[in-house]
């Protein structure tokens, strides 16, 4: 294996080589709208917006028309109302881990960025120039969250059956670039993943692929 060049993968790459891949669906999704998304607040536990609610039922009604219930799947989610909410609908078995949550903002949580930005310009300053390795004071950065995420990389490996995630931006982008080994790991704190869509990877020996599955709501 060669160039690699991924914190986590570095730190897993024995495993893997000495693993069978399954190929199996792994699905991952953004939870509905929370009431601090409205005010771009960053953190916190806030609950769904009825924008959010609606999210929630489009999901679980996608779930059901297109994942049969013999093929096994388990929803995960963190320990957070926004992410347990949005798969509360769905009729499959689901499992909440603290390893899933939102990254740890730290002293600003439940702070907005404009907030961050006016009362702590060195703070933003450092954020904005190197997002990836940027730490939240009291909370983490990329890394800590790829970090605490290997046990949920493994046992993602481990799977032969799919798996639905409904998490959280940060989290689901360090997932999306170890599953698709993306080659500069300081694009990851960058990759967008759009409100009220579904992401599908499929790990596969000759490579991962990803689709996307937009869902209207009303």
């Amino acid at each position: 294996v060669n160039n690699i060049e991924s914190y986590v993968t570095s730190r897993v790459i024995h495993f893997l080589m000495n693993l069978h891949i399954v190929a199996r669906p792994i699905w991952m999704t953004r939870h509905g709208q929370s009431e601090f998304n409205v005010d771009d607040r960053l953190g916190g536990d806030s609950p769904l917006t009825d924008k959010g609610e609606a999210y929630a039922h489009a999901l679980a009604d996608w779930v059901e028309a297109n994942i049969k219930s013999s093929e096994g799947l388990t929803v995960w989610t963190s320990t957070l109302r926004r992410s347990v909410q949005t798969a509360q609908y769905i009729n499959h078995p689901k499992v909440a881990l603290r390893s899933l949550d939102e990254i740890d903002a730290g002293i600003f949580d439940g702070m907005t960025y404009d907030d961050v930005s006016a009362k702590h310009p060195d703070e933003a300053a450092n954020r904005a120039a190197n997002k990836l390795r940027y730490r939240y004071p009291g909370g983490e950065s990329y890394y800590d969250v790829m970090t605490r995420l290997e046990p949920v990389i493994f046992e993602l490996e481990r799977q032969k059956k799919p798996i639905l995630i409904v998490g959280h931006q940060a989290i689901l982008r360090a997932l999306h670039a170890y599953f698709l080994d993306t080659p500069n790991l300081e694009d990851m704190p960058h990759i967008m993943f759009e409100k009220d869509t579904i992401y599908e990877l499929l790990p596969h020996e000759r490579g991962n692929q990803v689709r996307s599955f937009k869902l209207g709501h009303h």
